[in-house]
């Protein structure tokens, strides 16, 4: 995990264009019909079972028979603990802490009873050896499905014991087999989820996915692995909507976040996010499928290191669209593709065949994003002939590369400069009237 640096505000280091008013069009425009994410206050969403003991029925994964040390297993021993807290009302299930806990693949299934608590304050560890895996559930580790208004919170651990996974990929060493590996911990088919306060760290794989669930908030944890470990991302939002992630700190190996098909409504606050491949939407259209991702937002990031910084990846052959996508208030250091549209993402042994069809990628706006980038491409729109990249817009982005002189690639990709850019992108503005329409009726209006 990379050191975090105290983040300040873009704002203070670019010149601006355009006062906030003349902004929010921009903003309007691209962002005009997001949802609200419910919005509690912080000390009524988390904590709440230490100030109401003794209300709460405790159900302590040690009085179910764990031993906690690490080496013996205690997946029964969590399966009990579960079966007790999942059916009785206010019920905590409690992982203490000081101690670690050995548990297999294993799947919590509710729906439970009313205000469930998970409180994590120990060490969950998965079996090292892959061959000691269930075969049963060769892609999942912890799997909690079927739950609605479930707290997970502590200051605990979930450590995937990843290093023999990572050592077997095909990433790591091409004569090895292709094959799945776990993931860390899924929250799957649920609603009015919060986490808090967790770390995730060695992974076989992903470390923390949500899947085909609603209302989702996620604040304060850490996500930890080697940024060699292959196919570790951080958080991978899939099948998701109204999902906020918020004060997180990641890095892995792969995509920070990484946000695919069927996901709408996704709110990101204060990311730090180095070593890995950066904030990524996609990659989506692979093998013909359809892929679509609407209205993301990023506020407030820190990227250090990352191979990429803000990147959008398509396979060629899909179709589908990612729409209305915000960044903002990013500031990067010693990032390899800062700014990122690749429609011919191709993560293949075998090289991929050129396709018409493409999924459609459009109003996407960069705003108040600085730093310095490894490569000279500091920023990239490699977009379809036949399905180009419509409404890109670039607001106060000033990217400097480390060696050599800043450049702007574009291919099949049209939007409109609003405020100082640098490297100059031109080869992107295309005066997008309606756009500038709004702009000039707010110049005349003001000026009168």
């Amino acid at each position: 995990m990379f050191q975090v640096h105290q983040f300040e505000s873009v704002d203070s280091s670019l010149g601006s264009a355009h006062d906030d008013e003349k902004k929010n069009i921009l903003e309007e425009e691209i962002l005009s019909d997001f949802d609200d994410i419910y919005n509690e206050d912080e000390d009524e969403v988390f904590d709440v079972w230490r100030n109401n003991r003794g209300n709460k029925n405790l159900v302590n994964v040690d009085s179910c028979g764990a031993a906690g040390d690490g080496t013996s297993d205690d997946t029964k021993a969590f399966e009990e603990a579960w079966k007790q807290a999942c059916s009785k009302r206010k019920s905590v299930f409690m992982v203490p802490s000081g101690r670690t806990y050995l548990v297999n693949a294993t799947k919590f299934n509710g729906p439970c009873a009313n205000g469930l608590i998970i409180q994590v304050d120990g060490t969950i560890v998965a079996p090292s050896d892959p061959e000691n895996w269930d075969p049963k559930s060769p892609k999942a580790w912890l799997v909690f499905a079927n739950l609605t208004g479930v707290t997970f919170q502590g200051n605990g651990i979930i450590d995937g014991s990843g290093r023999k996974w990572w050592e077997a990929s095909c990433k790591k060493n091409k004569s090895n087999p292709c094959k799945s590996a776990p993931r860390a911990l899924t929250i799957d088919s649920s609603s009015r989820i919060k986490v808090k306060g967790l770390t995730f760290q060695n992974s076989q794989q992903m470390h923390f996915v949500i899947s085909r669930s609603d209302n989702v908030r996620v604040n304060g944890v850490m996500v930890s692995s080697p940024g060699d470990s292959p196919n570790t991302d951080g958080i991978h939002i899939s099948e998701s909507t109204n999902v906020l992630l918020q004060d997180c700190k990641i890095g892995t190996g792969d995509d920070c976040v990484s946000i695919v098909n069927a996901s709408s409504n996704i709110r990101m606050k204060t990311i730090y996010c180095g070593p890995g491949h950066g904030i990524s939407i996609g990659s989506l259209g692979k093998d013909d499928s359809i892929g679509i991702v609407n209205k993301v937002t990023l506020d407030t990031a820190f990227l250090k290191g990352t191979a990429n910084g803000l990147r959008i990846k398509t396979w060629q052959g899909g179709s589908g669209y990612v729409r209305s996508v915000l960044f903002k208030n990013v500031q990067m250091e010693d990032v390899s593709n800062p700014i990122i549209i690749d429609q011919f993402y191709c993560d293949s042994q075998k090289p991929c065949q050129n396709q018409t069809s493409a999924v459609e990628i459009s109003q996407v706006l960069y705003r108040n994003v600085s730093g310095t980038s490894k490569s000279q491409k500091a920023m990239k729109f490699a977009c379809s002939d036949t399905v180009p990249c419509r409404r890109i817009t670039l607001d106060n982005v000033n990217l400097e590369a480390r060696d050599g002189t800043a450049e702007v690639y574009c291919n099949s990709a049209t939007g409109i400069i609003a405020g100082y850019v640098h490297p100059e992108a031109e080869c992107l503005n295309s005066n997008d009237k309606k756009i500038e329409q709004k702009i000039e009726e707010y110049n005349v209006h003001n000026e009168l």
